[in-house]
């Protein structure tokens, strides 16, 4: 009885121990090494509870509304993914006020603060944080050509510790819309700052597409925000209007430039809806809440383990029209009927 009571107990304690590695088994769905091993990952990161908590720093070059808002749909996006600021997340928002040493300095705080994952926000603070470090994730945001700017070498399949969303602007159909709203149009000057690798990028291929319609260019560039006035007064009586893309040393000045076009009566065309709401004749951009956002759902998808060259860079979605008739007055130009019908935004 004794040998026969020992056999039973030997059976019992082998079939709980295969009843555990079935259990064990059954319960991998939070074991990364799955998460990473599948394929390339899904926008729908709303499956699966986030647990733990977070800290992300945030560094933003400069302040305008359009990179504001960028990091404003960012943190919407992340919360709607159970990513919430207060209860799991908490952000460190740094701005280097257009100067590339803060960039660095910030850069550096953020790797010795040992941050769980950076958002970069433009060109200048996303190199920055590049150059700082290898291991820990960056999502960009605002970048024209992450390319270019030395941010990853192959947009499809990123292979370091790097992606994100770029803004770059189709440049065809903003010269077209400017072609609509100054039909005489012979001579465009280009605002912008000659340092950021992005509007290079983006004034290059605008100066390939403008002399392509047989239309002439001269640039004009400020290396910093006190010297957009200047550079927007050397073009009066050169140009028939002014295009003023993404570049955020001019547009966080806009204002002056916005003066400038009243005072002599140049249209001034922009890259993005906000700065046709601050006085620029019109636009065809996209919302760069929405561009957040789009950088705040790879993020997630980040956190939540899944690996960075599986998240494919991303770019800007959803162009709108917008259009402002009380500038465009003020600036000596009427838009066109066909227009006015076909705007997303009026101010």
């Amino acid at each position: 009885m004794r040998k026969a009571y020992k056999i039973v107990a030997v059976l019992g304690i082998l079939l709980a121990m295969s009843a555990l590695v079935f259990l064990a088994g059954g319960c991998g769905g939070t074991d990364t090494t799955t998460t990473e091993s599948t394929g390339p990952a899904s926008t729908d990161t709303t499956a699966g509870e986030v647990t733990g908590n977070f800290t992300i720093g945030v560094t933003q070059i400069v302040s305008h509304p359009a990179l504001d808002a960028t990091v404003e749909g960012f943190k919407e996006a992340m919360a709607e993914q159970g990513f919430v600021e207060g209860k799991n997340v908490t952000y460190d928002l740094q701005n280097a006020q257009g100067e590339m040493p803060n960039a660095s300095t910030i850069a550096q705080k953020f790797v010795g603060d040992g941050v769980d994952l950076i958002l970069s926000v433009a060109t200048p603070t996303s190199q920055a944080v590049v150059k700082a470090t290898t291991t820990i994730p960056i999502v960009f945001a605002a970048v024209t050509d992450p390319v270019a700017a030395g941010l990853v070498t192959n947009p499809d399949a990123p292979e370091a510790n790097v992606t994100g969303v770029s803004d770059m602007l189709p440049v065809q159909p903003h010269l077209d819309l400017i072609k609509k709203i100054v039909p005489n149009v012979k001579t465009i000057g280009l605002l912008y700052n000659a340092g950021e690798a992005n509007s290079v990028a983006l004034v290059e291929k605008e100066k390939a597409a403008a002399e392509a319609m047989g239309l002439k260019v001269v640039e004009a560039t400020a290396s910093s925000s006190s010297e957009v006035l200047a550079a927007a007064q050397s073009l009066v009586g050169r140009v028939d209007a002014i295009s003023v893309l993404t570049d955020n040393t001019v547009v966080s000045a806009l204002e002056s430039v916005v003066k400038v076009c009243q005072e002599n009566k140049i249209p001034l065309i922009a890259g993005d809806t906000d700065s046709v709401k601050r006085g620029a004749v019109a636009a065809l951009a996209f919302d760069y809440k929405d561009h957040g956002k789009q950088a705040g759902i790879v993020a997630a998808q980040i956190l939540k383990g899944t690996l960075i060259s599986k998240i494919a860079v991303q770019y800007a979605q959803n162009l709108q029209l917008a259009i402002n008739q009380a500038a465009a007055t003020a600036m000596g130009v009427t838009i066109p009927d066909d227009l006015k019908s076909e705007a997303d935004l009026t101010f």
